[in-house]
């Protein structure tokens, strides 16, 4: 796949912060790979850096690094692997050549498959022309070609045609189709239903995890007793009666008048306190924040209840902490080894795409993308209220795209990995934007690693994301960000450069220091301002931390996310 699979640090990062992650913290499959000798010194010259140190002994509540360690698929397990049982060709009759529309062929093989319980729909080499959307909408369906460069499926039509125009919630002539949507589809089927019947009925709805008015959802149980905090896996609450090892719930988090809660996701820096929250309606119509997780132990006795992975947050008793319910989700299901390539047209003007989009996971935890490369594409990769998932080997090439990849509306913990943003095949027209990697809308723990981007930039789209990581990638920085000023802040605390290389010297969106509170950029290019030039949205001291700055390549250890994995009990 032309970027080698992740190896372990080695253990003697791991035995440097042992002590220090919470008990029964998960970590990955020490199976899977063997450590790599020497890897935890760095290449030749480099420079050990005092902030991982200072992290290991403290890695969940770092005031400037997140734990992110967990990140992906199963908390960054192997990805499984299904077994067939259909072939699109022998079983249901699709074309391979493209001489005919092979959507519901497929369509028929994905829904089979998902009420036998799942398994894998295979798309053998060739080409396929598809006229519809490709929905995987059952648990445990995985959609699989022969590989990227064997099987291509073909797209004709835009998500305008197939399900029409797609306003905006917020008001205006915009089309959301500029950040919402795939031409393949992860959804569950009745979160599917209604989104696009609301579409249909131009009822613009939320996206997330809790409906198109986020009032699909009941209280099980609010946490009581001294505040959970930061880092911390087991909390109190009311009632255990509602809850079994397993469930999948929701943490909710409502904000109060003084708006603390949004000023905590900043890291309490002092500016937070004189920033003028209220006017900013864009982002206080996310809160509350939803924050999926999975309880993985019960004690009726004391009412603790443990949770798959450490707190993001604090839980104060003002912000109304409470567990609750979410819409079905869809879980363990995947795409691999395919290019859905669209017909190629011009892009459109900001924010006016027609929705010529790739894959989107949506209401999607537990789910994967794999050896996928997406063409002439308006969007490339969505991931709107998704949580726990991993895109490995992705690709966007192409005629240029507005969110080659986007991150937004309440999406947590997931992994892109080993990806690729093709610089354009033909000259942006007049009006259109690029932003490159983006994240928003109080989405959080997310990373991306080991990455090449040719154009692009690391966009924030304004909305408050918090505690995200962008490790080893090189990027040629000449895209923008976006958001409304009506979103809020560009960053909140805890986000993290760390080993990025800036081929063209450009500071905007990589360089954190004097921007974003309480983060940290370490081992990225030289560079200065010019193009975008951004401004901290909070006054005062912003406690964010630089480290080996002009020294790509040289920080030790190169890739944050891998040497958070490689942490050990």
């Amino acid at each position: 796949m032309g970027i080698s699979r992740r190896g372990l640090l080695g253990s003697a990062i791991g035995v440097a912060a042992a002590a220090a992650l919470p008990t029964g913290t998960a970590t990955a499959n020490s199976s899977r790979t063997a450590a790599t000798p020497g890897a935890a010194d760095g290449p030749r010259g480099s420079q050990h850096s005092s902030l991982w140190r200072e992290f290991t002994a403290r890695p969940c509540t770092h005031p400037q690094i997140p734990y992110v360690g967990l990140a992906g698929y199963r908390g960054g397990a192997d990805l499984p692997r299904r077994p067939v049982v259909a072939d699109v060709v022998k079983d249901y009759g699709a074309a391979p050549d493209g001489s005919a529309d092979a959507a519901p062929a497929i369509n028929r093989a994905l829904h089979d498959a998902g009420l036998r319980g799942g398994g894998t729909v295979l798309v053998p080499a060739g080409t396929y022309r598809i006229d519809d959307i490709i929905r995987i909408g059952h648990d445990n369906v995985v959609l699989r070609g022969a590989g990227s460069g064997r099987t291509t499926l073909y797209a004709t039509r835009s998500l305008t045609e197939i399900i029409g125009p797609y306003g905006s919630r917020y008001g205006g002539d915009k089309s959301s189709w500029s950040w919402a949507g795939g031409l393949i589809w992860l959804c569950p089927s009745a979160r599917w239903q209604t989104l696009t019947a609301a579409i249909g009925s131009a009822d613009w709805p939320f996206e997330g995890w809790t409906g198109n008015r986020r009032d699909e959802w009941r209280t099980l149980t609010a946490l009581t007793g001294p505040t959970a905090r930061q880092g911390d896996r087991t909390v109190t609450v009311q009632d255990t009666g509602t809850l079994r090892s397993g469930d999948r719930v929701l943490l909710q988090l409502a904000d109060d008048a003084g708006h603390t809660l949004l000023r905590h996701m900043s890291g309490d820096a002092p500016g937070a306190a004189s920033y003028s929250w209220s006017d900013k309606t864009k982002l206080t119509s996310y809160v509350p924040y939803e924050w999926p997780c999975r309880v993985t132990a019960v004690d009726p006795r004391s009412r603790r209840v443990t949770l798959d992975r450490p707190l993001p947050l604090d839980t104060r008793a003002a912000w109304r902490p409470q567990l609750t319910t979410l819409v079905t989700t869809l879980t363990g299901a995947g795409v691999e080894s395919l290019t859905l390539e669209m017909t190629e047209t011009p892009q459109s003007p900001h924010l006016l795409d027609k929705g010529y989009n790739g894959v989107a996971l949506q209401c999607a935890w537990d789910c994967w993308v794999d050896d996928v490369h997406v063409r002439h594409a308006d969007n490339g990769f969505l991931l709107v209220a998704a949580k726990a998932c991993t895109l490995r080997a992705t690709r966007v090439s192409g005629r240029g795209s507005h969110h080659p990849y986007c991150c937004r509306e309440g999406s947590h913990d997931n992994l892109v990995e080993d990806f690729a943003l093709d610089r354009r095949t033909v000259p942006a027209p007049a009006g259109t934007q690029l932003h490159g990697i983006n994240v928003e809308g109080l989405s959080s723990y997310n990373v991306w690693s080991r990455g090449r981007m040719a154009m692009g930039t690391f966009d924030t789209h304004r909305g408050l994301p918090f505690a995200n990581v962008r490790t080893d990638i090189t990027v040629t920085n000449d895209g923008s960000h976006g958001g409304d000023a009506s979103a809020g802040p560009l960053y909140g605390a805890r986000f993290t450069h760390w080993n990025i290389t800036v081929t063209n010297q450009r500071a905007g969106c990589i360089k954190l220091d004097e921007i974003a509170p309480y983060s940290a950029t370490v081992g990225i290019s030289e560079v200065s301002e010019f193009g975008q030039v951004d401004r901290p949205d909070f006054t005062g001291a912003l406690h964010t931390r630089a480290e080996s700055y002009g020294h790509p390549g040289a920080v030790t250890p190169p890739n944050l996310y891998e040497a958070q994995r490689a942490l050990r009990r």
